[in-house]
C-alpha cells in the first residue's frame, strides 16, 4: 500500500497518560518507531506538542476518548499540526494487530496509509457554543424533574391545583404554594392568592385546595421549591414574583 504520510503519530490517551508513536518512512522499508510517553497534565502536553514539532511530524490521529481527549486537543491544535479525531468504533473495526499496548503505533500505521476516517469537530467558538447550549438543556430536565416532584408532592396531599390551573407554577400557583409551604391551611385563603383569569375559578380553587397537608409535605415542597428558584432563570422569577 502507498505511504500518504511519511511521519505521522498516533496517540492513545487515558485518564492520566498518553502513549504516543510516531513513525518515519524512509527510502521505502521499515518505519523508525519513535515512543515516548507523557502524562496528561498541561507541562506534559506541552512538552508532547513540542516533541512532534521537532521530530517534523504533519500528522497526529487520536482515538476520541471522550472527556480525556479534549484537553489534548486544546492545546495540539493550535499550530502546524494535523489533528485526526478516530471515531473509536472505526478504529476497532479495522482488521489488524490491536490490542491495548499497541494502541498509539496502530493508530499510526492506519493514519499513514490514510486508512482512517476523521470525525468531524467544529472550532472552538462552536464548540464553546454546544458546551452552553448542552448545559442549559440539562438545566431545563432537571427543572422539569422538580416540577413534576412538587406535583407528585401536592398529589400526595390530596391537593388537585392542576386540575384547575393551567401551570402549578405560574404566579397564581407559586403564591399558593407559598402560603402552603408557610404553614396556611385554609382553602380560601389559598384560593384567594389566585390572580388574573384564575380568579375566574374561585369556587373550583376553594375545592382544589382542600387537601390534607402534613410537615413531610411542606418539607418536601420548600426543599423543591428552592431548588426549582436555583435552576430558573432570574427573568423568570422575575416575571413569576410580578
Amino acid at each position: 500500500m502507498q505511504i500518504l504520510y511519511s511521519r505521522c503519530c498516533g496517540l492513545d490517551v487515558h485518564k492520566a497518560s498518553i502513549s504516543a508513536c510516531i513513525l518515519v518512512y524512509q527510502d521505502g522499508g521499515e518505519p523508525e518507531v519513535r515512543r515516548r510517553t507523557f502524562s496528561t497534565f498541561t507541562q506534559d502536553l506541552i512538552r508532547l506538542k513540542m516533541w512532534l514539532t521537532s521530530s517534523k511530524v504533519s500528522q497526529v490521529a487520536l482515538e476520541s476518548t471522550g472527556v480525556y481527549g479534549k484537553p489534548v486537543w486544546n492545546i495540539l491544535e493550535h499550530g502546524s499540526l494535523q489533528l485526526m479525531l478516530v471515531n473509536p468504533q472505526h478504529f476497532h473495526a479495522i482488521p489488524g494487530c490491536k490490542t491495548d499496548p499497541k494502541d498509539s503505533r496502530w493508530l499510526a500505521e492506519l493514519l499513514s496509509y490514510g486508512l482512517l476516517r476523521p470525525s468531524f469537530v467544529p472550532p472552538q467558538p462552536i464548540r464553546e457554543w454546544r458546551d452552553l447550549t448542552r448545559y442549559r438543556v440539562h438545566l431545563k430536565q432537571d427543572r422539569n424533574r422538580i416540577h413534576n416532584r412538587i406535583h407528585k408532592v401536592l398529589e400526595d396531599a390530596n391537593i388537585k391545583l392542576d386540575c384547575v390551573a393551567t401551570d402549578i407554577l405560574g404566579v397564581s400557583g407559586r403564591r399558593m404554594i407559598d402560603g402552603i409551604v408557610e404553614g396556611r391551611y385554609s382553602a380560601e385563603w389559598l384560593a384567594d392568592r389566585a390572580r388574573s383569569r384564575l380568579r375566574e375559578k374561585l369556587p373550583s380553587l376553594r375545592l382544589a385546595l382542600r387537601g390534607r397537608v402534613t410537615d413531610h409535605h411542606r418539607l418536601l415542597l420548600r426543599e423543591l421549591w428552592g431548588t426549582w428558584m436555583r435552576w430558573t432563570p432570574r427573568s423568570d422569577v422575575w416575571n413569576k414574583r410580578s
